[in-house]
């Protein structure tokens, strides 16, 4: 389920597509936690059909093949901070740059998404992306993308760039660093942060 964007100071908007789901968040702040769909196929397929007659001009379904070998998180970071840079140049924007106190906090958030199976920007003990990147040592943070459910870097980057408020932090030419947290959940499904900062 793709592109629930929110965007802090405004209503959420949502949009979901297949299995696959994102979301976004400029500012501390944002919606509830949310928890991922563990439910039957005739559930999943019941929503996806209800949100496609809600939203079709917003929606394309995707439907799920069979598992595939996980990719380790390592390369789907790197793989995600490189196409996050190629989007960022092809848009007359400088290339932000890996910074190791985001991506601690970008993990942290993402491995704690998955053990919990919560999909939020408010994460463990109620923390917002700006604490936690203020609590893992980085001053100036600028935002937050998430998603879950995606199997590869350049899907994730594509659900995102689809998604007006998470291209919004992919294209916003002021932010100069960036952390990836990648994690996998025990059934295998895996979530992503994305941080930001000035």
């Amino acid at each position: 389920m793709a592109g629930n964007p929110m965007v802090t100071g405004r209503q959420p908007v949502g949009i979901r597509v297949g299995r696959r789901r994102a979301e976004e968040n400029g500012e501390p702040g944002g919606a509830a936690g949310r928890r991922t769909p563990e439910g039957s196929l005739l559930r999943s397929m019941f929503r996806r059909l209800a949100l496609a007659a809600i939203a079709p001009a917003a929606a394309v379904l995707f439907f799920a093949s069979p598992a595939q070998a996980a990719t380790p998180v390592t390369t789907m970071q790197a793989d995600i901070a490189k196409l996050t840079n190629v989007q960022r140049k092809s848009h007359g924007c400088g290339a932000v740059t890996v910074d190791a106190k985001i991506t601690k906090a970008a993990r942290a958030h993402s491995a704690w998404m998955a053990k919990t199976g919560a999909f939020s920007h408010s994460g463990s003990g109620g923390s917002t992306f700006s604490t936690r990147l203020k609590a893992a040592g980085y001053k100036k943070p600028g935002g937050e993308n998430i998603a879950w459910g995606y199997r590869s870097a350049n899907e994730v980057v594509q659900g995102w760039m689809k998604s007006p408020g998470h291209r919004a932090n992919i294209l916003n030419c002021k932010f100069k660093t960036v952390g990836v947290g990648a994690a996998y959940s025990a059934n295998g499904t895996t979530y992503f942060t994305q941080d930001f900062g000035f």
